[in-house]
C-alpha cells in the first residue's frame, strides 16, 4: 500500500472454506509482515482461538457448517471482541446490514483487491489494539477501585461529580475536614494526580453521581 504503513505485529485468522483463496490472501497479508493463521472452517477457528496480541478475523461470508455470520455470532455469544471483516463473492443487503449492525468492521466482495483488504486489516488490527489497550486500563483502574473503604467510594463519586469538599461533607453528614482527609486517600489509592485525572478514571469506570437528595 504506497504512501500507508502496515501496523507493527499482529494476527490475522483468516477462515474460508477455498483453500485457493486461504493460500492466496495469507500469501498477500504474510507479505505485508502479518502474522497470519488459516482456517477451512468457522468451526476449526473456534476450536483453536487463542490470541493475546492485537488480532483480527477475516472471514468468507458463506460457507458449509457454520456461515460468517454465524462466526460472528457465536465469538459474541463467547465474550471474543475481535475485529472481523467479512469477504463474499454473493453478498446481499440483509447480510451486509447484518454483519454491520454486528460490530463488523468491513464487507469486501470477490475478487478482493489487495489494497482494500490490508486497509481493511489494519483498521481492524489498530482498533483491537486499541480496545485491548482500554480493557488493560479498565482492569488497573477496576483493581485501584477495590482499594477504596466504602466510605471513600462515595467520596470519590461525589468528588468526581464535581462537588466541593463542603458539598460532600453535607451530603454524607459528615465534616468538611474529614471529607479532606478521605479524598486524600481516595487520590492517593486511585493514583491521581489531579482532580480532572480522576474524573476521567470515574468516567472510564463507568461511575455516575447519584441524584442530589430532595
Amino acid at each position: 500500500m504506497p504512501g500507508e504503513t502496515l501496523p507493527e505485529g499482529g494476527r490475522v485468522f483468516l477462515v474460508d472454506d477455498d483453500a485457493s483463496v486461504r493460500r492466496a490472501l495469507t500469501r498477500l497479508l504474510k507479505a505485508g509482515g502479518l502474522d497470519v493463521e488459516s482456517f477451512p472452517s468457522a468451526d476449526a477457528l473456534l476450536a483453536a482461538l487463542e490470541t493475546q496480541e492485537p488480532s483480527c478475523v477475516v472471514a468468507d461470508l458463506r460457507m458449509p457448517g457454520l456461515s460468517g455470520l454465524d462466526l460472528q455470532d457465536e465469538l459474541a455469544r463467547r465474550g471474543v471482541d475481535l475485529p472481523l471483516l467479512f469477504i463474499s463473492g454473493r453478498a446481499d443487503v440483509t447480510s451486509t446490514v447484518r454483519a454491520m449492525k454486528g460490530g463488523a468492521v468491513d464487507f469486501l466482495e470477490k475478487p478482493v483487491s489487495d489494497t482494500d483488504l490490508l486497509r481493511a486489516v489494519t483498521r481492524a488490527l489498530v482498533r483491537n489494539r486499541e480496545q485491548q489497550a482500554a480493557r488493560r486500563e479498565r482492569d488497573t483502574l477496576q483493581a485501584r477501585l477495590g482499594r477504596l473503604t466504602p466510605r471513600e467510594r462515595e467520596v470519590f463519586v461525589l468528588v468526581a461529580s464535581g462537588l466541593l469538599n463542603k458539598q460532600v461533607g453535607s451530603q454524607l453528614g459528615t465534616t468538611e475536614k474529614t471529607i479532606k482527609v478521605h479524598r486524600a486517600r481516595v487520590m492517593e489509592k486511585m493514583e491521581a494526580r489531579s482532580l480532572a485525572d480522576l474524573v476521567r478514571m470515574a468516567e472510564r469506570l463507568g461511575i455516575r453521581s447519584p441524584p442530589p437528595p430532595q
